[in-house]
């Protein structure tokens, strides 16, 4: 496509010392060769494979140098194509007749072009150059890199190399003050032009993040954290059939690769599938840990596991047969640790004090067990002093009685996880008791003088109950249960006693829930959705739900039989709160019998939210707004994740009475 002629004159200056061609009839590419020698161009470009290098069967007409120069190939007086010239000087090194290739590449474009030179039996002095042939030319754009290549064809010698950088624009140019970069364009007042900002793509088409039309000189000032590896600038006059210029400035700026890392994000999409989002493409690999209770660092299961490369935005898979709270998510990249979220603990509650037993398998069905800890892997069974090697005669008799939970299994080996709570009741029962009986006495103590202060440590009971409308809801009803465990509160919600849930019946299991949390003065909460408002108006209308409208683990379509006679009966108040994610549901599209008691949208009124949750007689904490917070920023990600999942444009993405754009905002 033709350059104007004043974005040239910028970049080569007003009187460009450069070779105007003439204009060719047919092919525009054309080839020409030192007086004696005879050459031509073939027809078509040829395909980039160089081959190995072979035996000379004599002498052979080989490249010795390669010579670029720009020139303009013009179409009319103003309109000119930036090219380039090359010049390849031959010599016989050992056939009078040669095919050369010439390989170009110049991001996006490559390249080849066979020449084939025949030199006169006159002209042959072995070793002695015989001259040159010259290829016009090479398209290639503003402030570009070429690599150019040449060898013969069969290749009988190594391949000749040269790079050859294109002049830039000097009137646009990046500066850094402070926390901010400072985009400087220096173009007349009277050109108008056009502006883009986006993240380049390795795979994929380019993600634009700003486009604007402009006039004259313009300084547009970029804050530091928005700067990453692939943002480019794109830069064209507004004109018809312009040459847009494009520069990436900071691949190699140390703040652009940190805000990328900060920007990445790991989200877990099923049980064994997840995925790494980020703006730009990265190098990295990842591999499965193990964190324990405690804050010991996160233990990599590689081996039995191994790295797996990661790309950005593809999905990637581990091959577990079950989740667990402690399986945690580890990213590397140059062997640095970057990235390490536990991926299902929003779903399976928090960390749990388990040991992960490694299963290694040999030859004619020989296996070792040992135990992960802090120190290493402990054999098991094992006379060492580490807790593991003490409680090693319990683990195995778990492990073979079908108590611990398989986590991975291949040929090679095998993962399970082993709950230690009753190991270490059985040993150390003397041990125990005695901590009771002092807790007890205490206990008994702060009873008499602080009671209000004893039922704020304990923490209030609080019953989760919600309508599971899809697993994304579910993982989003995971995450904010997990972030009230962090708080003085013993939340008990179905998704973490789906053993007991299946066993005992979702009617049975809600009601000895609700009885157990309302006899300990706690707190039930109705979490709706519009799965939820739409089941609640099913009972208020026929005093039944329909069959099969949900899955067989809903404990919130079990609880409307005893629910709805608290809040007929005026019970409710003082025992239940009601909340609502913002953008999910607007809090006048509950039923006017649930908001008898308050209603909080989530997270916007979370300190009021958190302020029902506590003790009835419980003085207000001066944390409140610190601990809500804290549940917001743990909360966020989930949020994130459910209403903009990856490859899906904004806004939200409910669905039902009161759901979409604008719902719980409070307009």
């Amino acid at each position: 496509m033709p350059v104007p002629w004043f974005l040239l004159s910028l970049a080569l200056g007003r009187s460009p010392v450069v070779l105007s061609l003439e204009r060719l009839v047919g092919p525009q590419d054309a080839t020409h060769c030192s007086p004696g020698l005879s050459c031509r161009l073939w027809d078509s470009d040829i395909l980039c494979l160089p081959g190995d290098i072979v035996p000379a069967p004599g002498p052979v007409l080989a490249p010795t140098h390669l010579q670029t120069e720009l020139v303009l190939r013009c179409q009319k007086e103003t309109d000119c194509d930036l090219c380039l010239r090359v010049a390849v000087h031959l010599a016989v090194h050992a056939s009078l007749q040669a095919q050369v290739v010439l390989s170009f590449q110049a991001y996006p474009t490559a390249r080849c072009v066979l020449l084939e030179v025949q030199v006169p039996a006159a002209l042959v002095q072995f070793g002695q150059s015989v001259g040159s042939v010259v290829y016009d030319c090479f398209e290639a754009a503003l402030g570009s890199e070429v690599r150019i290549w040449s060898y013969t064809q069969p290749r009988y010698e190594k391949e000749l190399n040269h790079t050859q950088q294109l002049p830039a624009l000097p009137w646009l140019n990046v500066s850094a003050d402070g926390d901010n970069v400072h985009l400087v364009l220096n173009v007349s007042e009277e050109q108008h032009f056009g502006l883009s900002l986006y993240w380049n793509q390795v795979q994929g088409p380019p993600k634009p993040r700003w486009h604007k039309n402009l006039t004259g000189p313009q300084i547009i000032t970029l804050n530091h954290t928005d700067l990453v590896p692939c943002l480019c600038i794109q830069v064209w006059p507004l004109e018809p059939d312009s040459v847009r210029t494009n520069i990436c400035p900071f691949r190699e700026d140390p703040r652009a690769h940190q805000n990328l890392w900060q920007a990445a994000r790991l989200q877990l999409l099923t049980l064994q599938s997840w995925l790494l989002d980020a703006p730009c493409s990265l190098p990295a690999e990842a591999a499965l840990c193990w964190r324990a209770p405690g804050g010991d660092p996160c233990q990599p299961l590689v081996p039995p596991l191994s790295w797996e490369n990661v790309t950005v935005d593809k999905v990637l898979e581990f091959p577990l047969l079950k989740g667990h709270p402690n399986l945690c998510v580890q990213v590397n990249s140059s062997e640095k640790l970057q990235l390490q979220e536990c991926l299902w603990a929003d779903s399976l509650g928090p960390l749990k004090d388990d040991v992960l037993l490694l299963e290694t398998r040999g030859p004619q069905d020989n296996r070792s067990l040992c135990a992960l800890e802090p120190s290493g892997c402990t054999s098991l069974p094992s006379k060492a002093s580490t807790r593991a090697a003490r409680l090693g005669e319990y683990l195995l008799q778990d492990l073979q009685s079908g108590q611990c939970l398989q986590l991975w299994d291949d040929d090679l080996g095998a993962l399970w996880a082993c709950p230690m709570d009753k190991y270490i009741h059985k040993r150390w029962a003397l041990v125990w008791l005695a901590c009771l009986l002092f807790a007890a006495a205490l206990s008994l103590i702060l009873l008499l003088k602080k009671d209000h202060a004893k039922a704020a440590a304990r923490g209030r009971a609080a019953l989760l109950l919600y309508s599971a409308d899809d697993s994304g809801f579910e993982r989003l009803v995971g995450a904010l249960a997990s972030a009230l465990c962090q708080l003085p509160l013993r939340v008990a919600v179905d998704l973490w006693s789906r053993r007991e849930l299946s066993a005992q019946g979702p009617v049975a299991w809600f009601h000895a829930q609700r009885r157990q949390t309302l006899q300990e003065g706690g707190v039930v909460v109705l979490l709706f959705s519009p799965g939820a408002v739409a089941l609640c108006s099913e009972w208020l209308q026929d005093g039944v739900s329909g069959p099969g409208a949900h899955g067989p683990h809903d404990a919130f379509r079990a609880s409307l039989s005893c629910v709805l006679p608290d809040f007929l009966q005026g019970r409710a108040p003082g025992s239940y709160v009601g909340a609502c994610f913002d953008r999910l549901l607007h809090p006048d599209a509950v039923p006017a019998l649930f908001r008898t008691v308050p209603v909080f949208t989530l997270p916007s009124q979370l300190p009021d939210f958190l302020g029902a949750l506590q003790q009835p007689r419980a003085p207000r904490s001066g944390r409140l707004q610190e601990r809500a917070e804290q549940v917001s920023r743990a909360l966020q990600p989930a949020l994130d994740s459910y209403f903009h999942p990856p490859g899906t444009p904004a806004p939200g993405r409910g669905v039902g009475p009161g759901a979409g754009p604008g719902a719980g905002d409070g307009t």
